[in-house]
């Protein structure tokens, strides 16, 4: 299991500690939600603050578009230094033009919301490095899990059927509900508070880590 810990639950007053604080605690990825308060209501970084803290950690950079018309914004962010850009399918009107684009300079992904039916992006898959589950409404961390998104994500394993794709969940994530995940096939696993509200990284990685 790749765990990928969001920085939207981290103390942005030590944001390079905090990364380093949870590669140190065996993090595979750095998660890095992108907001715009269009797309969604909150508000959260741009390119700049992804390049500023590129130099705390050598692992991938998991880079979350959750902003409107990603195609303007996307070459911003991987010379950042984004190893991974991922998409909401609901966000761009020529996403097959798009996941092109993004797949000539790093890894692409696409994320559904739970709203958001899997056949929008079936035709979508031999574009794909992950397919992201949305677990929870996306826009605020510290959400509960939604419990009928298992049968989506079985669902969307089927879906990729041996291709080479990650099966991404990102949305109240936990140690409760990681077993259910596991069994489901995921790949990586987005975590959040459950990781940075916690008193010891490594506890909380781990325990996701082990299902």
């Amino acid at each position: 299991m790749i765990v990928s810990p969001s920085i939207l639950s981290a103390d942005f007053s030590k944001l390079g500690e905090e990364i380093r604080a949870v590669v140190k605690a065996g993090a595979d990825w750095i998660h890095i939600d992108v907001m715009d308060g269009h797309f969604v209501p909150n508000i959260t970084i741009g390119p700049c603050v992804v390049k500023s803290i590129r130099r705390y950690a050598s692992i991938p950079f998991d880079v979350h578009l959750m902003i409107s018309e990603p195609e303007k914004h996307f070459m911003e962010f991987v010379k950042a230094g984004a190893d991974y850009i991922t998409v909401h399918a609901e966000a761009s009107h020529s996403l097959w033009r798009l996941l092109e684009e993004i797949g000539e300079h790093c890894k692409a992904g696409v994320a559904v919301n739970p709203a958001t039916p899997l056949s929008s992006v079936e035709h979508l898959m031999d574009k794909l490095d992950i397919l992201l589950i949305m677990t929870v409404e996306p826009g605020f961390g510290g959400q509960k899990f939604i419990e009928e998104m298992l049968g989506k994500i079985e669902e969307a394993k089927k879906m990729i059927d041996g291709r080479d794709i990650y099966l991404a969940v990102d949305g109240g994530v936990n140690a409760e509900n990681i077993k259910h995940l596991r069994e489901r096939g995921v790949d990586v696993v987005v975590a959040g508070s459950y990781i940075f509200k916690s008193e010891r990284y490594e506890e909380a990685i781990q325990k996701l880590k082990e299902g």
